[in-house]
């Protein structure tokens, strides 16, 4: 069982460093991007190998989805517009009208959505 531990961490990037210590210990690599935490959860580097059945816990998962809720959320999108190439400005605009129009995903909803896209792996929140 892997545990996150949401009493470890207030940000996104507080979530990576948290996710790095237990999901790619003994390795030089630290997960820094979405797709970079989405990639070390197909395995075969890091913590468990290729497909292999696992479980996370992810505790304090409220204080997590506090944390990066809505404002969270807003500040990541609008900190890409301003940075510009090489992001796609527009449907990044997309996603920070929708989460201000009450539709978009928070970045909490957007973990929960990269951990569950993978069969293999089980969540909890607790």
């Amino acid at each position: 069982m892997i545990v996150i531990h949401g009493g470890h961490f207030s940000s996104l990037e507080g979530f990576y460093e948290e996710v790095s210590k237990v999901l790619m210990k003994d390795t030089d690599w630290k997960v820094g991007t979405l797709d970079g935490f989405d990639d070390i959860l197909y395995g075969g580097f890091g913590v468990f190998k290729n497909k292999e059945e696992i479980e996370i816990l992810w505790k304090e998962s409220q204080k997590s989805k506090d944390d990066l809720g809505f404002k969270a959320t807003q500040k990541f999108y609008e900190n890409k517009i301003k940075q510009g190439k090489p992001f796609n400005i527009e449907l990044i605009q997309q996603k920070l009208n929708d989460l201000t129009a009450g539709k978009g995903q928070t970045l909490f909803e957007i973990l929960v959505e990269i951990i569950e896209s993978h069969a293999n792996i089980t969540l909890t929140l607790s």
